[in-house]
């Protein structure tokens, strides 16, 4: 029965210490290898915290590191360098992000995200952008939104 130890580490700067050290210790498996593999797969995450699962074998002694993705919400304060969103969206916006900055959330949310395709992804990314009070390219996300369903971006979302 394979064993699962969640946590929360900083994108790429997991270390052998706690919390990870002392929860992968008693299985026997190698920490330095499994905390290699959460630093390789969270670098895109630097400066935030990331949730962690990783699931070992205990016969085997092999594991898998499956990681979570912060909040796309998060992600596009990242983006912005703000500390949060609008607390009235409709009436004060926080920022603007272009549209590659969109394209680069929605990829590293592609995982957990919805969509099919790009296209759907940085719809979804543009509706999380509406209740935080984020334009895109200088554009209400709902006006983007109806560009995006009209076909203006899709030289740029064929991918």
């Amino acid at each position: 029965m394979p064993e699962t130890i969640e946590v929360l580490v900083d994108g790429g700067k997991a270390t052998p210490g706690p919390p990870l050290g002392p929860a992968l210790g008693p299985t026997g498996i190698n920490v330095v290898q499994v905390v290699a593999k959460i630093n390789e797969k969270t670098k895109s995450f630097a400066g935030m915290k990331v949730p962690v699962k990783v699931i070992i074998d205990p016969k085997t002694k092999t594991f898998e590191v499956k990681v979570g993705t912060p909040p796309t919400s998060a992600l596009l304060f990242k983006e912005l360098g703000v500390e949060k969103g609008s607390g009235s969206p409709k009436q004060t916006v926080v920022g603007n992000i272009s549209l590659d900055q969109a394209i680069k959330v929605a990829d590293m949310k592609k995982d957990s995200l919805m969509g099919a395709d790009l296209k759907a992804r940085v719809l979804e990314v543009a509706g999380t952008a509406v209740s935080c009070g984020i334009t895109i390219e200088g554009k209400d996300p709902r006006a983007f939104q109806a560009e995006v369903k009209e076909g203006k971006w899709d030289a740029k979302l064929a991918q």
